[in-house]
């Protein structure tokens, strides 16, 4: 899908899932740089900005949630920025961006908050928004790990490793995607400030400032799905101690009347072999093992 949009002297041009062809006219008609140009035909670009006289080319990263497997995919987006044009393209669809395309579209924005229009500014309202997506994420994460959490300490379910994995999975992804774009968006508001003389440049220091804050935040919930994991490995690894105590137990009380009987099993005189009290003589003394072997169990590994 390739959309263009005029707002007064501005040019945006959005797309998703173009073919590497279409791609390729698109910012050849535009005289980008050609190094520029086959970066964006590769795929997963490490995120950068590329910073020339009158334009930059950025890569940012963001991530898209895929509801059947419940992972994150990554979500490439890549930027180039002149004064009075913005073309931005990507892998998947996403809402928050058609927002924003429909808002400018119906011309529903209000020049107060800026005495003048920039390209600059329509790009920060796309990362802002893609950020505020990810704190969303970040709080259904938190959500989600405090429901796991008290779950793993109310009664083990086997099958809670499974929902622990993945949500531990997904905010490692999400952390090894922002952590390269922290030093991307401090180089981003020199480089606009280069563009428009620092007319939004506060703009882009909010935008810092958020993306180190979800950089934190999924520090602080790796350490903490991390911790819910280690506690959920401990209580399987005491309930299965608890279950070989019981296995040895049991294997010790049955251990005397194990012995005794082989030894009368055989085809050879033994004492008492035909006396019927020896069977209660033989049921008192296991009685009496497993009494003594309670004990010492029950002392020793507090059983």
């Amino acid at each position: 899908m390739l959309r263009e949009l005029k707002i007064k002297w501005i040019t945006w041009i959005d797309w998703y899932n173009l073919e590497k062809k279409e791609i390729y006219n698109v910012l050849k008609e535009h005289d980008f740089h050609e190094l520029d140009i086959e970066a964006c035909m590769e795929e997963n670009q490490r995120a950068r900005i590329d910073s020339y006289e009158d334009y930059f080319f950025m890569v940012l990263h963001f991530p898209k949630y895929i509801v059947k497997t419940k992972t994150y995919e990554l979500n490439e987006f890549n930027i180039f920025l002149k004064k009075d044009l913005l073309i931005t393209f990507r892998n998947f669809p996403g809402i928050h961006i058609d927002k924003i395309f429909t808002k400018y579209e119906k011309q529903d924005f209000y020049d107060g908050e800026h005495t003048v229009l920039y390209s600059g500014y329509i790009l920060y309202e796309i990362i802002e928004a893609m950020l505020e997506k990810i704190f969303n994420s970040i709080n259904n994460s938190k959500k989600d790990i405090n429901l796991l959490e008290k779950l793993v300490f109310e009664k083990v379910n086997y099958k809670l490793i499974n929902d622990i994995m993945i949500k531990k999975r997904n905010i490692i992804f999400l952390k090894h995607m922002f952590l390269p774009q922290v030093s991307v968006m401090r180089s981003t508001e020199s480089n606009i400030n280069k563009i428009f003389k620092g007319e939004i440049e506060e703009y882009f220091e909010d935008l810092e400032d958020k993306v180190l804050y979800i950089n934190d935040s999924l520090n602080i919930l790796e350490e903490h799905i991390t911790s819910i994991e280690d506690a959920f490995k401990s209580i399987v690894d005491m309930n299965m101690n608890y279950v070989m105590k019981i296995l040895t137990f049991f294997s010790a009380l049955i251990l005397p009347l194990t012995l005794i009987t082989s030894f009368y099993w055989m085809n050879v005189d033994l004492p008492m072999q035909k006396s019927t009290d020896f069977v209660y003589f033989l049921l008192a003394l296991s009685t009496f093992v497993m009494v003594i072997l309670y004990v010492i169990m029950k002392k020793k590994w507090k059983f």
